[in-house]
């Protein structure tokens, strides 16, 4: 059972509930989840949180819960290397990246750097280097290891077990919203521009985006506002006020029969409760232009390929190369082919307060078959990254919440808009959530 870290934290001490974490952090559910961990320095933070309540000094944002790092965000005297051995005997980071220094500041305890798929690289969350977690969500209704989701896979397995309340992690095409759904978590995608990605190591410069795993809506908008330094303006919209539009070109493709069961459930329930849900069919979305990560991850690992490709995970080293090839001219004309198709479908969103979509088409599948085959990965992979990745590609913004029954694996509703327009994913996911939990 995991602790309750957010409505216990104003009945008990920050100490006692790192106690919690670092308890669950030692598990076996988490025997991969971690390349290393910060339980001394976390208990000197959460110590520290518990002075400043006695001398009745104002409480932080974060007050000494537990969060996770994902092995790509510079954590002063930590060795970043992104789930790589390549990496691995580069000096500690000199400093904090902002993303970190945020949530230092905001009293955050840094409990351990997360395992990840190498470099970011793979919405499946697999790492040949230092195992891949299984999923703690499925391991309750399947015997079989599941995959977690990724890139983010540690900081979502972390937050799912309880070692953590929330996980920082990135998101270029679903690294944040892709466990979240494989695991039954809430993943916020916010506008890329909106949190600093310097000092994290890079895999599409266009795309990243700096973003948490958390367990509720209410926790996703906190840790929002502590990674953007801003407060976001939230409406309180009630569902019977909301216009929301499920586009049916691409992201209804290919459901499995769990999916398509918990999305047209949870459609079903948003309607009785008085939401206007159109269906509409957003073209668009099938004339999506390539994707700008192979390119600039070229651009990044060139160097490095050159004389350690043999280091690499194989799979992640060919996805990579693919963008040797890409000339300065293609990659000029991608510009102008990614800004013209973003007018276009923001066109065809207008009058509606978001998009809905399953997060991903399929629940996580058996880990074993696609660590031993090529094919049966990158089949997955893709259809992982599939619906997440277009909102990357817009430029915009997106909420994975769960909304799966009981006893049925987990699977992610998402809510999503344009660029900027994150306040409004976030009320109106707040507004979802409630009614699909039976708050409202």
């Amino acid at each position: 059972m995991t602790p309750d870290l957010t409505g216990s934290r104003d009945r008990t001490t920050a100490r006692a509930l790192l106690d919690a974490c670092i308890d669950a952090a030692r598990s076996d559910a988490n025997r991969h989840t971690f390349v290393s961990t910060s339980f001394s320095a976390a208990a000197t933070t959460a110590l520290a949180i518990d002075a400043r309540r006695a001398a009745g000094e104002p409480a932080l944002p974060l007050a000494g819960l537990a969060i996770s790092v994902k092995d790509l965000f510079d954590v002063r005297g930590e060795v970043t290397a992104a789930g790589s051995t390549v990496l691995a005997k580069n000096p500690p980071a000199a400093a904090d990246c902002p993303a970190v220094a945020r949530l230092r500041r905001a009293g955050a305890a840094f409990i351990a750097r997360t395992n990840m798929s190498e470099f970011a690289f793979s919405g499946v969350g697999i790492n040949p280097h230092f195992g891949t977690p299984a999923n703690p969500a499925t391991a309750k209704l399947d015997a079989e290891p599941r995959i977690p989701g990724g890139s983010t896979s540690g900081g979502a397995v972390s937050v799912a077990t309880g070692a953590a309340w929330a996980a920082l992690g990135s998101d270029t095409g679903g690294s944040i919203r892709i466990p979240a759904a494989l695991q039954g978590l809430v993943g916020f995608k916010n506008t890329a521009r909106l949190t600093p990605t310097f000092g994290a190591i890079p895999l599409s410069t266009t795309l990243d985006t700096a973003c948490a795993i958390t367990r509720s809506v209410r926790d996703a908008v906190l840790l929002h506002e502590v990674l953007a330094a801003r407060r976001v303006a939230l409406a309180g919209q009630p569902i019977a006020a909301l216009r929301l539009a499920v586009p049916a070109t691409v992201m209804l493709d290919a459901l499995d029969t769990s999916v398509a069961r918990a999305f047209e459930r949870a459609l079903a329930t948003l309607r009785a409760a008085g939401a206007q849900i159109d269906e509409i069919a957003l073209p668009a979305l099938a004339d999506v232009p390539p994707s700008f990560s192979p390119p600039e991850a070229w651009a990044w690992h060139r160097r490095l390929l050159a004389t350690r490709q043999a280091e690499y995970d194989p799979r992640v080293a060919m996805r990579i190369r693919r963008g040797e090839g890409v000339s300065a001219a293609d990659y000029i004309d991608l510009l102008h082919a990614r800004r013209a198709w973003i007018a276009r479908v923001e066109a065809a969103m207008t009058g509606f307060d978001a998009m809905l979509s399953p997060t991903v088409p399929i629940v996580a599948p058996p880990i074993a078959p696609l660590i031993a085959r090529d094919d049966a990965f990158f089949a997955t992979n893709a259809l992982l990254l599939r619906n997440p990745s277009l909102v990357n590609m817009l430029d915009g913004c997106a909420l994975s919440l769960p909304c799966h029954a009981d006893g049925e694996m987990p699977v992610g509703l998402m809510v999503w808009g344009g660029a900027l327009r994150d306040d409004s994913v976030l009320d109106v996911s707040l507004a979802i959530e409630a009614v699909l939990t039976g708050a409202a």
